[in-house]
């Protein structure tokens, strides 16, 4: 699949959704692809970057993804990406270092839902501090560093 068609195939498997402050999802797929760009990542990378929530989400399953018209390279981080069920948070970052490409992807998809701006348009305080707190242990767990604020 060329990366337009990765991109289309991800914006109509996510037509409709919106994220926890009402925005179109293609939105953070979006930012999440161009943050894989500006970080330098490859045409792989940002395949995964525009499926990054596909599976997890059910807007495409997971035999979709292995019979899809991919390198073998974006289906790997794109289940690396992928939480499962029941997953402690030490097991998922576990997979995605083990993963070549990964961090990279998980690491823009960090960085878009702790934007600062976008956690202050959810309604409520209680939701922004815990997802921050989120997010901030997913960064140490993954030996990101911290955005400064």
């Amino acid at each position: 699949m060329t990366l337009a068609a990765v991109e289309a195939t991800a914006r109509a498997a996510h037509e409709g959704q919106t994220d926890k402050a009402g925005r179109p999802y293609a939105e953070h797929l979006s930012a999440v692809a161009e943050g894989v760009r500006a970080r330098g990542g490859d045409e792989e990378q940002i395949a995964a970057a525009w499926l990054h929530d596909a599976v997890e989400d059910d807007a495409l399953s997971a035999q979709w993804l292995e019979e899809a018209a991919l390198s073998r390279r974006t289906k790997d981080i794109v289940r690396a990406v992928t939480k499962r069920a029941g997953e402690e948070p030490q097991e998922y970052a576990a997979r995605i270092l083990a993963t070549p490409g990964a961090l990279l992807v998980k690491e823009a998809d960090l960085a878009h839902n702790a934007d600062p701006a976008r956690l202050a348009r959810l309604a409520d305080e209680a939701t922004r501090r815990r997802l921050t707190e989120k997010y901030t242990r997913m960064r140490a767990l993954l030996g990101l560093r911290q955005p400064s604020v």
